[in-house]
């Protein structure tokens, strides 16, 4: 079955095709960067995580963009009440964000564009805008959007344009669909704006841009620089994100491109505690870092976060937490049996149980990256792999086979304790060694190929040629393996 994702534009699972396959172009927004983002927020993060993962091991050439707005009425306040500039406030929640994202293992996207370093962008959109008679410039020098102007406004979000309050404006960045009116696209400065460094000199009067305008500038100079075109195929956020931001992006991209801004939209549900949904206004706040304090293992709060399907609500609890733990914790004993039991032999075929996990793991994320039917998958073939060392049904050659498909499995869901993740990252590094010892053997060139042993040896590993190929064990006294 051919990958297929629920777009919240057309409310429908859909096929998904890419504009120009194999090339998969999306944009997830980012952080907010005025604090440090809770695990709420990397619910999100992680299931643009898997999404990315998923589609590169189907072999799709993704390119992926996450903005971080650094400029918005929040960051201001912040800025101002701290006596900073938005460019030092913001920086160090920007730093703290990456350190969170690399201990959820979540990719790095290729590029973070940052609002303030796309000033210029969004200027030529609000002139673009301004002259195709799609925004005004209002008696408070502030430009807004002219909603009753762009036919199809509130398709994404299924507003009811009727109830659309004529002649009204908005300038706050968030509001709810009650207030759905002309929205800021530029903000003339105030004194707090100057007081920050969050003004700007433009045709229409300085001042800074509207939070909603800032993803529009961002994407399309991304996608036209990149590849000439003016189309993602995928946008991704959180719910909260339908309206107003993502309804007024595509107002905005669309009135001047005249193109699809997005040909999937795709939403993120919240992550919630007690049932209430997690956010700074509730005082319910968890981060990564709180965790990573706690001891919890990065492996289980992805698992955690895959156990529940991308669109449904999340409530994560200690117990939730403790059981996806002692889930990670078996994945790593299996997969230790399955080295023990493979040594240096390579796969001989795979078995039946393996060709199944594979074919039932791609179907699972198929369907909509139903991740938790995909981690169903992954345990229903532990139980039976399980059994099967047990007993002794596995020869060296059948269980590399297996290792082979549990190890492409985990490099989407990366769900392994940290420890585990560790080891399997040093015996990749201690493995291609080993092919590039064998290599300068083959040429003849003995003082590479001892160099490369010695190399190894620092580490705290010793290499041992043997007639069934070179093995590899820890040296004496050796103890953990951290060493990269």
């Amino acid at each position: 079955m051919a990958l297929r994702l629920y777009n919240t534009l057309t409310r429908t699972i859909e096929p998904f095709t890419p504009l120009h396959p194999p090339r998969v172009a999306i944009y997830a927004c980012g952080p907010t960067v005025w604090n440090v983002a809770h695990i709420g927020n990397f619910r999100t993060f992680l299931f643009t995580d898997l999404l990315r993962r998923y589609l590169a091991h189907t072999g799709h050439d993704v390119f992926m963009v996450m903005n971080l707005t650094d400029v918005d009425d929040r960051i201001i306040a912040a800025a101002g009440e701290a006596r900073e500039t938005v460019a030092a406030f913001t920086a160090r929640f920007a730093s703290l964000f990456f350190e969170d994202r690399d201990f959820l293992r979540i990719i790095p996207a290729h590029v973070y564009p940052r609002a303030t370093e796309y000033i210029e962008p969004m200027v030529a959109l609000v002139t673009r805008l301004l002259r195709a008679g799609l925004a005004y410039r209002g008696e408070d020098g502030s430009v807004y959007f002219a909603v009753r102007q762009f036919a199809s406004y509130g398709r994404l979000s299924r507003l009811d344009t009727r109830e659309l309050k004529t002649g009204a404006r908005v300038t706050r960045d968030e509001y709810t669909k009650e207030d759905a009116q002309d929205f800021a696209l530029w903000k003339a400065a105030s004194a707090a704006d100057e007081a920050v460094g969050a003004a700007w000199d433009a045709p229409f009067g300085r001042g800074r841009p509207g939070w909603h305008l800032e993803c529009s500038a961002m994407a399309l100079t991304e996608l036209r620089s990149r590849f000439g075109v003016e189309t993602l195929d995928i946008h991704a956020g959180a719910v909260d994100l339908i309206f107003p931001h993502h309804e007024n992006e595509i107002a905005q991209s669309e009135g001047v491109t005249g193109q699809p801004f997005a040909r999937v939209w795709m939403h993120g549900e919240f992550l919630t505690m007690s049932g209430t949904k997690m956010s700074k206004r509730f005082g319910n706040i968890l981060t990564a870092r709180d965790l990573k304090e706690g001891g919890a293992d990065p492996g289980a709060i992805r698992m955690l976060v895959y156990s529940t399907h991308y669109r449904q609500p999340l409530n994560f609890t200690d117990e939730a937490l403790a059981a996806a733990t002692e889930g990670v914790a078996r994945l790593a004993e299996f997969r230790d049996r399955l080295r023990e039991t493979t040594g240096a032999t390579e796969a001989a075929g795979a078995p039946e149980s393996a060709r199944a996990l594979e074919r039932e793991f791609h179907a699972a994320l198929d369907d909509d990256l139903n991740a938790p039917r995909a981690l169903g998958a992954v345990f229903n073939m532990v139980r039976a792999g399980n059994r099967e060392l047990d007993s002794g049904g596995w020869s060296p050659g059948a269980a590399a086979g297996v290792l082979a498909a549990f190890d492409r499995v985990m490099g989407v869901l990366d769900v392994l304790p940290a420890q585990a993740a560790l080891v399997e990252e040093t015996a990749r590094w201690i493995e291609e060694r080993i092919e590039a010892r064998r290599a300068a053997r083959a040429a003849g060139d003995y003082a590479a190929a001892d160099a490369i042993r010695d190399e190894v040896a620092t580490h705290g590993f010793e290499l041992e040629d043997t007639p069934q190929g070179t093995r590899w064990k820890r040296g004496p006294g050796q103890g953990s393996g951290n060493f990269l």
